[in-house]
Order: structure tokens, then sequence, then C-alpha cells
């Protein structure tokens, strides 16, 4: 099975591609979608489906899991602009007949370490170990969107995180 893990973002979208068989997992491309900070908003937006458009279809996932958005009280307004990049990737997916998975970053934290409130450190110490890799993932919108697809891998039954 073949998970694209995201993490939604305006500014930075992380992105990873999860392959997961027999009990192992490995990852097969990782990385961000950037928007440049003095583009109109639609214009981020059509860059963000543009480029999720084409991840679909050269990374060839059966499922893509989401992060489901949170916004503190005090910043209702991240939150919006956070939904937009969301409904464009969520709609692409549409698009291109692919499911979709949306979990809370308390569940994803949680499936991983068995914290739902671990740091993000503690989350990519976890991902480098159950990957084997060599260094931390780096920026942390690559080790969300890691997180994503390892936590709807073990969701779906794939395979045993932790």
């Amino acid at each position: 099975m073949r998970i694209l893990g995201i993490d939604p973002g305006l500014q930075v979208c992380g992105y990873a591609c999860v392959e997961a068989a027999s009990g192992r997992e490995n990852l097969i491309e990782a990385g961000v979608i950037r928007t440049v900070r003095s583009e109109l908003l639609e214009e981020k937006l059509n860059r963000i489906a543009e480029d999720i458009t084409t991840l679909l279809k050269g990374l060839g996932p059966d499922i893509v899991a989401v992060e489901e958005l949170y916004s503190h009280y005090a910043h209702p307004r991240t939150a919006i602009l956070m939904g937009h990049a969301r409904g464009v990737i969520l709609q692409k997916c549409a698009e291109a007949g692919v499911a979709v998975k949306s979990f809370s970053a308390t569940r994803i934290k949680k499936s991983l370490t068995g914290n739902g409130r671990a740091s993000k450190e503690q989350v990519q110490r976890t991902i480098k170990t159950v990957l084997a890799l060599r260094d931390l993932p780096e920026p942390s919108d690559v080790a969300d969107a890691i997180a994503a697809a390892l936590c709807c891998a073990n969701s779906v039954g794939s395979i045993v995180v932790g």
C-alpha cells in the first residue's frame, strides 16, 4: 500500500510518500511545496493545486492521509487560511479519485509515540527510528507529513508502529 501523507500549509506544505507492505514501511519520497510570500492567495492555492496534482500522478498513492486543521482561538485567521490550502488538497484528491483519510494532530502523535501531546522532536526521533533514517526528518512540515502517512498505515492495519 502506498500512502501520501500531507501536512497542509499555505506557505509550506509538507508531503511524504510511504510504502507499507508485509509489516514493513519504506519512505519513497518526502519534501515541501513552497509558495511565494508576495503571491496573492489565489496564486498560492493554484501552485499548491498544481503541485498536488503532480505528486498524485507521479507517486500513485492508494490513499492520502491529511492532517486535520486546528487553531488556537487567538488566531482564527490562520485556521481560515490553512483551510483554503486543505480544501484545495482535498479537491485534487477527489478529482484524481484517491481516497482521503483525515487525522487530528493528537491522534497522529499518539499513533507514533503513544503520547498525543508529544513534542515535534519526539515525533521526529520516532520517525527516524521506525524508518531507520540516518538523520531526523526536517523541516517539521516533512516530519508531520511522514507521521500522517505512518498513522494512516497503522490505522488501516498495514503496519504496527511503536
